[in-house]
C-alpha cells in the first residue's frame, strides 16, 4: 500500500484528491496538511511513502518546502501539484528534491499514475516540460566558452584543479574561477552534479 501525504491549503482540493484515491486498492491519504508547516510537522512525526504538495500554501511552501521535506526525510518521494505552467517551475521543483510535477488541471487524470511512478523510484514529468527543460539545459552548455568546456571536461575526467592548470598551462586560481563560471552557468552546485549533468549529455 502506498501511503501518500496531501499538502494543498484549499479543503476542496484536498477532498476531491481524496476521493481519486479512495478509488484504488493500492494507494492510500494516510495524512493531509492545510498548509506547508502542518505538512512538514506531519513528515517529521510520521512515515509517508509520497507526498503530494501544492507549491502556494500558507507558511513554508514552494522550493522551501520541497527542500525542508527532503531534508527531514530524504526517502519520501515528492510530487508536486501546482496551478503553474510546467515549463515555468518544474525544472525548479526538480532540482530542489521533487520526483514529479503535475498541474492541477491535469490531476484528475494523472494523479494515480504520477503516484505510483514515483513511489517505485521514478520520475514524473510530462513530454512538453521534459524536452524545455533539456532545451534549456543544453542552452547552458552551449554557452560556455571553448576553454570553460575543455575545463568542464576535465573536472568531469576526474582532474583536480591542479592537474588541469598543467594540462592546460594555466594557474590553479584561473581554473578555479572557470569551475566557478561552468557551474554558475549550468545552474549546478558541485563538480558530482557537474559529472551527473556530463553524462545525461553525453558529453563524456
Amino acid at each position: 500500500m502506498i501511503r501518500v501525504l496531501i499538502a494543498d491549503d484549499h479543503k476542496i482540493v484536498r477532498d476531491g484528491l481524496k476521493r481519486i484515491l479512495a478509488a484504488t486498492t493500492d494507494i492510500e491519504c494516510a495524512g493531509e496538511a492545510p498548509g506547508g508547516d502542518e505538512a512538514l510537522a506531519l513528515v517529521k512525526a510520521n512515515d509517508y511513502d509520497v507526498a503530494v504538495v501544492d507549491m502556494s500554501m500558507p507558511g513554508l511552501s514552494g522550493i522551501d518546502l520541497v527542500k525542508r521535506l527532503r531534508a527531514e526525510k530524504p526517502r519520501l518521494r515528492l510530487l508536486v501539484l501546482s496551478m503553474h505552467g510546467e515549463h515555468q517551475y518544474a525544472a525548479r521543483a526538480l532540482k530542489a528534491g521533487a520526483s514529479g510535477y503535475l498541474t492541477k488541471d491535469s490531476a484528475s487524470e494523472q494523479l494515480l499514475g504520477a503516484i505510483r511512478k514515483v513511489a517505485a523510484g521514478g520520475v514524473h514529468i510530462s513530454e512538453a516540460a521534459a524536452a524545455s527543460i533539456v532545451s534549456q539545459q543544453k542552452a547552458s552548455h552551449e554557452a560556455l566558452s571553448d576553454r570553460e568546456f575543455e575545463v568542464m571536461r576535465l573536472l568531469v575526467e576526474g582532474l583536480s584543479p591542479t592537474e588541469i592548470g598543467a594540462r592546460l598551462h594555466l594557474s590553479v586560481k584561473t581554473v578555479s574561477t572557470h569551475k566557478t563560471r561552468i557551474l554558475e552557468k549550468l545552474s549546478l552546485g558541485s563538480t558530482a552534479e557537474l559529472v551527473r549533468y556530463a553524462m545525461e549529455h553525453k558529453l563524456l
